[in-house]
């Protein structure tokens, strides 16, 4: 129904233009005495002026409707295109980016409109200036109000409304923490266990997702490789999740740095721009961020963290599973997934037993428990 209603319009619009377009002829000497001699070719000599004047406006406005009928369809297709382009664009916007575009957008409008009056007296030009300042001065609106909106709100925020002065003075005396934004990098988001320690309330604040980020995701889980195309799907099922669970906010940075290849460096660099916390289980991006002055939140070093403290001299029970790398151990685990070596174990394989801890030892990749059969 309202792409009749569209066409429809679209159809009256260009025969509206084409009668513009027969009065313009009309009005031009040049073009009116080529359309009175091609009517004079059908013999008719003694139409007079008015006639004329009157069958150009009709053939220019039925012209116009049939061209408008035919090309509807097309300028149908492409709004609509933009129209959800543009609806996707605003879905992935913070709702402040929106309202600082709009605000921003109104205001060189209007700034344009002032300016624009001076150009209007120029002939020739001065009808198609005010439309390129509009433009020019829409879109720096639109841009420079995005960018500094923090600094925009905070002018509305300034005004030395009844009861202002006395509510910062009290905010000032008990000051609140900023949140800082977590930037999130591919392996975090893969790994999944992010999901689990934003629920549990542990990790405060904005957690950022890189447009780069989600397309290197999207990349993976569009690889042929079967296991990459799982670790790929798995990350963006996780990310999907986040966005759904209630007091958990994902925000997409839209922002990527065109000068740089490397995923890493963009997110270092990001970092250093949003004065943000970079999560990720990379080692080596652990290592080059906090090289460049930025703080990193290791998910592996906070699961080595919180892993119960064993002490040597503790008695606990553990299954064997396999053989060790010595001759005669056993390899056992905890609940936590922390590797107990038995001393002699061997032969208790497949069996819960009960060992002795006799030393424990912390190494990059986790934590290791030596251990010996009780009572051998």
């Amino acid at each position: 129904m309202l792409d009749k209603i569209l066409r429809g319009m679209i159809t009256l619009f260009m025969g509206v233009a084409g009668v513009m377009t027969a009065k313009w002829v009309n009005a031009s000497p040049l073009m009116s005495t080529v359309f009175s001699n091609e009517v004079a070719k059908f013999g008719l000599d003694t139409v007079s002026d008015t006639m004329v004047s009157l069958l150009l406006l009709v053939f220019g406005g039925v012209a116009g409707v049939v061209i408008g009928f035919l090309l509807a369809p097309f300028f149908l297709h492409h709004l609509w295109k933009l129209t959800y382009w543009m609806e996707r664009r605003l879905e992935r916007m913070p709702v402040a980016d929106v309202v600082a575009g709009s605000i921003g957008l109104a205001m060189g409008l209007i700034i344009a409109n002032l300016i624009s009056s001076a150009f209007l007296p120029i002939p020739l030009i001065g009808n198609y200036i005010p439309g390129i300042i509009s433009i020019i001065l829409g879109y720096l609106g639109i841009n420079i109000a995005t960018h500094k909106r923090e600094e925009f709100f905070s002018l509305f925020t300034a005004w030395p409304w009844k009861g202002r002065e006395k509510a910062s003075k009290e905010k000032q005396a008990t000051p609140e923490p900023a949140l800082v934004h977590k930037i999130l990098d591919t392996s975090v988001i893969i790994d999944g266990r992010i999901a689990d320690i934003c629920k549990t309330g542990f990790l405060e604040g904005v957690l950022v997702v890189p447009r780069f980020v989600l397309e290197e995701l999207q990349h993976i889980a569009d690889s042929s490789d079967v296991l990459k195309r799982n670790r790929g799907r798995r990350g963006l099922d996780i990310l999907n999740r986040m966005q759904k669970e209630p007091g958990m906010t994902v925000r997409i940075q839209e922002e990527d740095f065109e000068d740089i290849s490397e995923v890493d460096s963009k997110l270092v660099r990001l970092a250093q721009k949003m004065k943000g916390h970079l999560v990720t289980n990379d080692y080596n991006l652990n290592k080059v961020a906090e090289l460049q002055g930025v703080k990193v939140l290791n998910i592996n070093e906070l699961t080595n963290a919180v892993k119960a403290v064993v002490l040597p001299g503790e008695e606990m029970g553990v299954l064997v599973v396999k053989d060790g790398k010595e001759a005669g151990q056993g390899i056992g685990y905890l609940d936590d997934g922390t590797m107990i070596v038995v001393d002699g174990g061997k032969k208790h394989l497949g069996d819960s037993i009960s060992v002795v801890v006799t030393s424990v030892l912390q190494t990059a990749a986790g934590r290791m428990i030596f251990a010996k059969q009780k009572g051998a």
